[in-house]
């Protein structure tokens, strides 16, 4: 692990939830202990928990009239209470405090609403609280709601420029097959060269929460191009997370070396909010996908599809329709149509706002 000491933890449904469908306290008390020892030895910690529609489940009995989503939302309302008091009194009795963050995706879809939170949050870690962040399922849109709690958590750490984010499941890590096929091997050092993600990872997911080892995996990979060191592992496992430090067990995603501005580990991680795509020519992709850093510029735009505003995000592809790579736009769609294709104008997205898809970079 390198020197810097700000991690984040993400712990899955499965990890805290027994079969019953009730919270695994004693678990939960293990690792609220893992994490408290981290603290005492100089690490900031940022947790985000799922568990609070599973627990919800252990209060409230399931209704047959009401829809999924209501179900849903009455479960997480009265589960995230549940989960929360548990967390505050195991925190408390190591003589620490914790903090309920509950979030949407909405809430970063634009830079200014994705610094609040940030700012909100480095506050917490200054006054030595640990966040504990989930999604608030109460509010959420089903068609804006986040793939998971492993999506969530990517964010966030590429947000709070964390050293290392660790990835807590019901698995040991990634394995070759499915863990219960025959044959089936832990991979413990991940390589992209070696194999891809998807032949290797199934995407089983667990029976309290909505993720899978493919959406970990994934996560994984994503998260460590940008500079972040990566673990999954088993967090029903004793000092799981000391032990994935060592790299005694569990599956390891080495951070990749160059750095990466704030502002681009957001864009990389904004995609979804993509309001609408520029479509470029020939010299302007290969303009913006070689060695050297390029702007895009209107002289080799050839259309815009959608609207957006300024500082929106916006896809970048070529005319084959192949992304090319998102990026925020210093003008909106009028003013950019007005200049399509015309030279000596500013650039409608700069290089410092612009992030190129991984085979492009």
């Amino acid at each position: 692990m390198r020197s810097s000491k700000k991690i984040l933890v993400k712990i899955g449904s499965n990890v805290l939830t027994l079969s019953s469908g009730l919270p695994d306290r004693s678990r939960m008390a293990q690792l609220v202990d893992q994490i408290t020892t981290l603290k005492t030895r100089g690490h900031e910690v940022i947790l985000v928990s799922s568990g609070a529609v599973a627990a919800g489940r252990s209060v409230v009995k399931s209704s047959k009239i009401l829809d999924s989503i209501s179900e849903r939302q009455v479960l997480a309302s009265v589960g995230q209470i549940e989960l929360m008091k548990i967390y505050s009194d195991l925190f408390q009795q190591k003589n620490a405090e914790c903090a309920q963050v509950l979030v949407t995706k909405e809430d970063f879809r634009t830079r200014e609403h994705y610094l609040n939170i940030k700012n909100c949050l480095e506050a917490l870690l200054k006054s030595d609280v640990t966040p504990i962040i989930n999604e608030n399922d109460v509010v959420s849109i089903t068609e804006l709601m986040f793939t998971d709690n492993d999506e969530l958590s990517g964010l966030v750490a590429s947000m709070m420029d964390v050293q290392s984010l660790f990835l807590l499941s019901n698995v040991d890590g990634i394995f070759t097959a499915h863990p219960e096929e025959s044959g089936a091997k832990l991979i413990r050092n991940y390589r992209e060269k070696a194999m891809q993600l998807e032949e290797m990872v199934t995407d089983h997911k667990s029976e309290f929460g909505r993720g899978g080892m493919l959406s970990k995996a994934t996560t994984a990979e994503k998260i460590a191009a940008l500079g972040i060191d990566v673990y999954i592992g088993n967090g029903a496992q004793d000092h799981i997370i000391e032990s994935l430090m060592a790299k005694e067990t569990g599956t390891f995603f080495e951070a990749e070396k160059q750095s990466t501005s704030t502002v681009k580990k957001w864009l990389a991680q904004s995609g979804d909010f993509s309001k609408a795509c520029i479509v470029v020519n020939q010299g302007a992709k290969e303009a913006l996908i070689s060695a050297k850093a390029s702007s895009l510029l209107p002289v080799g735009v050839l259309r815009i599809e959608g609207d957006f505003e300024k500082g929106d995000v916006i896809h970048i592809a070529d005319e084959d329709g192949n992304k090319l790579g998102i990026g925020k736009v210093a003008c909106d769609a009028a003013t950019a149509n007005a200049c399509l294709g015309e030279r000596g104008h500013a650039p409608l997205v700069h290089y410092n706002y612009l992030v190129l898809e991984k085979n492009h970079t």
